[in-house]
């Protein structure tokens, strides 16, 4: 640590800290502790360094400020980190999104954890910003080709496939058999007068 602070100050009127620097402190905030105070104050360090957005191309160190600032109470800090940190681990950076999204939830209503439910209400009421994913985010519905599938077999076969049926439609659309039955109980109860 005493290292890392001694090149980081050594560093500072740089116009680009040597990838060591960058290197030291990703490794020391996978081995300090979460609620090590050292952990603080290294975190404290680089988001005052006018280097912060070189530091935050580092998924360890972008995991240790967020972490941090969720322990500090400062969730809209850690939105704000998240959005606009160069790391490259897009799925965990979506990860810690939510995370700090349901520390927020717990916060407000007093819990010591969420539902599956709360967790998918809470994610879809805070959808991850764009720069976390950059292909858009995942759509729920089935691709034209196999909603087509579906709706073809529904029509002129049975809207109620047996288990063999079922696997055999899964198969062909690449689903899981849970999957295909649920389609079709959605199916059947939309089809209800």
């Amino acid at each position: 640590m005493k290292r890392f602070m001694a090149m980081l100050n050594k560093n500072k009127n740089k116009d680009l800290p040597p990838s060591k620097l960058l290197d030291l402190a990703g490794e020391l905030c996978q081995d300090l502790q979460s609620s090590s105070p050292s952990l603080e104050k290294l975190v404290g360090a680089v988001m005052e360094c006018k280097h912060k957005m070189y530091f935050l191309s580092n998924i360890h160190i972008v995991r240790a400020c967020v972490f941090v600032h969720i322990r500090n109470g400062q969730h809209d800090t850690a939105c704000s980190l998240l959005e606009h940190c160069q790391a490259e681990e897009k799925e965990e950076l979506v990860q810690l999104w939510h995370e700090v999204h349901y520390q927020r939830v717990m916060e407000r209503h007093k819990r010591d954890f969420l539902t599956p439910l709360q967790k998918f209400r809470c994610r879809k009421r805070n959808p991850p910003p764009i720069s976390l994913c950059p292909e858009g985010l995942r759509s729920r519905n089935y691709p034209e080709e196999v909603r087509q599938h579906l709706h073809r077999f529904a029509a002129e076969v049975t809207a109620n496939p047996d288990k063999k049926q079922r696997e055999g439609l899964a198969r062909d659309t690449n689903l899981q058999p849970t999957q295909v039955y649920n389609w079709f109980a959605n199916y059947r109860r939309r089809r209800k007068p």
